[in-house]
């Protein structure tokens, strides 16, 4: 059997399609949350940090793996929905202490100022902080896009037809091990491919804002 037949490289690049969609969504949705959660951990009434802190610990002291398998067995909603819900929750806890992070770089001068000029706290985030955090964080949110897109194989373990699993599944066809380690090539080289892609527009981006 021809492992590189386009029937394989079909369903493999599905996979990888699949990847990568889940993966944005999954960003797109942890920055939103992840930039609430930092926002109550930083300016919140305190029993509100107090649960902003407790969350964010629960899921960076325990595996993402965990967080799949719990969320598949206890949500009724179809794979896709629960592989973007796994990694939201357990992404956004790292996204909030990295927007946390860009928050306490802002000089507590940028607030006073902008209270001179009267604005309010949401104004002051919006135009203001929020615009110089995520100038500031855009490196440390890249880095974390990388591990969401590598992370996204653990959900081989609950039949999301991505990248991992389709490879697995051609792979289970062929007795050859040879061409079985072939296929890991190829799903190697789309990891790598994309995770480095990333790399490289982050060196770009910082390359700019030095030379600004």
């Amino acid at each position: 059997m021809e492992i590189f037949n386009a029937t394989n490289l079909v369903y493999i690049l599905g996979g990888f399609i699949k990847t990568i969609e889940i993966s944005v969504l999954s960003i797109i949705c942890s920055v939103v949350v992840g930039t609430v959660l930092a926002l109550v951990k930083s300016y919140g009434p305190r029993p509100c940090r107090w649960l902003v802190s407790a969350y964010i610990e629960l899921f960076r002291c325990t595996p993402n793996l965990l967080w799949i398998l719990f969320i598949y067995f206890t949500m009724r909603a179809s794979n896709f929905v629960v592989s973007v819900v796994a990694f939201t929750v357990f992404t956004s806890a790292v996204v909030a202490e990295i927007v946390r992070g860009g928050f306490n770089s802002i000089p507590k001068s940028q607030f006073e100022a902008a209270q001179s000029q009267g604005f309010g706290f949401f104004a002051t985030m919006r135009l203001i902080i929020l615009p110089q955090t995520f100038k500031t964080i855009i490196p440390a949110l890249f880095s974390q896009c990388t591990t969401v897109i590598k992370d996204s194989s653990y959900l081989a373990s609950i039949s999301v037809m991505e990248l991992m699993f389709n490879a697995r599944v051609v792979m289970a066809q062929i007795p050859s091990l040879d061409q079985k380690l072939l296929m890991y090539g190829l799903v190697f080289a789309l990891y790598f491919v994309l995770n480095f892609g990333i790399s490289l527009i982050v060196r770009a981006y910082q390359r700019r804002v030095v030379a600004a």
